[in-house]
């Protein structure tokens, strides 16, 4: 029961993160199912691309929507291109080691700090 808690309260601390700085659960739960609950990288992806599939951040997109911050236009072709690029990701990431794979996911997630940090 204590560790469907922690599952529940991850989720609550992603989903707040996601809804309040438009950034997707990943950033916050790969790492975490990771580090903390002992995944490898693969399943720490699979498994988080595996809970968005429920519409996860409908009630969240809906407020952004009702302030009218969301542009449906963009959102819609971008949604197409995720739909077949993440079934191209999930097809080639199979090949590539663990160790590599997780190093691959922190460089990028500093890059994306870094710029975030220093440049506009």
């Amino acid at each position: 029961m204590a560790q469907v808690l922690l599952y529940i309260m991850w989720g609550l601390i992603a989903g707040t993160a996601s809804g309040f700085l438009g950034i997707g659960g990943a950033m916050i739960l790969i790492p975490v199912f990771g580090l903390i609950f002992g995944l490898s990288q693969h399943q720490a992806q699979g498994t988080t691309l595996a809970l968005m599939i429920p519409p996860i951040g409908l009630l969240a997109a809906l407020k952004y929507y009702s302030q009218g911050h969301v542009n449906l236009k963009i959102a819609a072709f971008v949604c197409l291109g995720f739909f077949f690029g993440g079934y191209i990701g999930a097809s080639l990431v199979h090949h590539v080691p663990d160790a590599i794979l997780r190093r691959i996911f922190g460089f990028v997630m500093l890059f994306v700090s870094l710029k975030l940090i220093f440049w506009k």
